[in-house]
């Protein structure tokens, strides 16, 4: 880290113990993402209040190239349990941060169309695509109406898997 890491902590006394705790985290998400600039932690308790329990509030402010990843959460009564959740969520941030910054993106599998050709009592079909392709499908990869509501000559959509004798349809739905 190129700032020092700052911790605050209010409404509760300060201790050693928590102080290393929040060392120890900040260390592992260093290791996780090593080009964190600067990270600051405020532990507080501002619902003293409340009759069910004493909530902390952890915020995680982490400085990174081009941005910053700002946790803030009212978590649970125990504040080990809250910094541990607090920080997966911060290292949730970070990987959603550096899948960004590496330009990753979730690639979405293509949908094809087709017309139901053939269906048997024991559930299962077929599906002729646009193209003329015959493709099977079970009763388990129809996601809407159920295997039951689908009907001869139906339009659908759904994704093509690689299965033992060739393609299969997963995930049909009607149109």
């Amino acid at each position: 880290m190129q700032r020092p890491l700052q911790i605050t902590i209010r409404d509760i006394p300060e201790s050693e113990a928590i102080d290393a705790h929040i060392r120890e985290k900040v260390e592992k998400l260093e290791q996780y993402y090593p080009h964190i600039v600067g990270c600051h932690v405020v532990v507080e308790m501002p619902h003293k209040h409340r009759h069910q329990g004493k909530l902390y509030n952890i915020r995680i402010e982490i400085k990174v190239p081009g941005g910053d990843v700002v946790i803030n959460r009212d978590l649970a009564e125990d504040i080990y349990v809250a910094l541990r959740d607090a920080f997966d969520a911060a290292n949730r941030g970070l990987e959603d941060y550096g899948r960004k910054q590496r330009g990753d993106v979730k690639h979405h599998e293509s949908l094809y169309r087709g017309t139901v050709t053939k269906l048997f009592e024991e559930g299962y079909g077929f599906i002729e695509t646009r193209e003329g392709d015959e493709i099977y499908f079970h009763r388990e990869n129809v996601a809407n109406p159920d295997f039951d509501k689908i009907a001869l000559g139906d339009e659908v959509q759904f994704i093509l898997e690689p299965a033992g004798d060739g393609m299969q349809a997963k995930r049909v739905s009607r149109r």
